[in-house]
């Protein structure tokens, strides 16, 4: 995703956001995800963590990122060019996840650029598999997950899943941590293999196309009222009434 300090600028025909000069990032909600799956291989022995990231070949450098914080080999399918929507990325994902026999899938519980929140719930129905999103702690055993969301108003919901399972990952869960010197440099020789997203989705068809992308409209520069505190209050009071229309 693009990096949150990141200044955006549409493209002149609203297809989308203009990606020359961005940095990208690994998504803050796809850190607890990493971290949480290499906590579970510490606890499993001779287990093994995968990245899986569907998009262009920027997607490499964050891939490089997830190897550095220790895991151990990553698939990075080329989306080619076609920014394919949800349901194209769950089904493509879900039927790698498949075919690789894969047994604990985490995600982010939602990408910060579009804020779709819709391709985990997508890959675990496309599997089969029971998913908890918003997740704040995990316990595995005995082929089962003890799995604590949290709900508004700061109630928690904990459910018993059995495995395979999907979580969507959530603050709090955990503290990922960071990417150590002999980590980065294990990491660039770690296997990523490369596939075409042609070659994944079968006959997945986009459900859904951006007709349109612009920013929001930039807001009025504020304004300073001078005078004491009755002439303040009177003043305010026209600016609400006559310019702004609140009352």
């Amino acid at each position: 995703v693009p990096d949150t300090e990141t200044k955006i600028k549409t493209k002149a025909d609203g297809s989308g956001i203009e990606t020359e000069g961005i940095k990208y990032i690994v998504g803050p909600y796809d850190e607890f995800a990493i971290e949480e799956a290499l906590k579970t291989k510490e606890k499993n022995a001779g287990s093994e963590v995968t990245v899986l990231s569907l998009g262009p070949a920027r997607c490499v450098e964050a891939i490089r990122t997830a190897l550095a914080m220790g895991c151990d080999k990553a698939i990075h399918i080329d989306d080619e060019g076609t920014n394919p929507d949800s349901y194209v990325v769950a089904k493509s994902l879900a039927k790698l996840i498949q075919d690789k026999g894969f047994e604990i899938v985490f995600t982010g519980k939602q990408a910060i650029d579009q804020d779709n929140s819709q391709v985990t719930q997508q890959v675990a129905e496309f599997l089969g598999w029971p998913q908890v999103m918003i997740l704040e702690k995990l316990e595995i055993a005995g082929g089962k997950a003890t799995a604590t969301r949290r709900i508004s108003g700061g109630a928690k919901e904990v459910y018993e899943v059995p495995l395979p399972a999907v979580f969507g990952c959530e603050k709090g869960l955990n503290t990922p941590r960071y990417a150590s010197l002999p980590g980065i440099m294990k990491a660039k020789t770690k296997p990523v293999e490369a596939l075409k997203l042609s070659a994944v989705k079968g006959d997945a068809q986009a459900k859904v196309v951006l007709s349109n992308f612009r920013l929001p409209p930039e807001k009025a520069p504020g304004k300073m009222i001078q005078g004491d505190a009755a002439a303040q209050a009177k003043e305010l009071v026209r600016l609400l009434r006559e310019e702004a229309k609140a009352i």
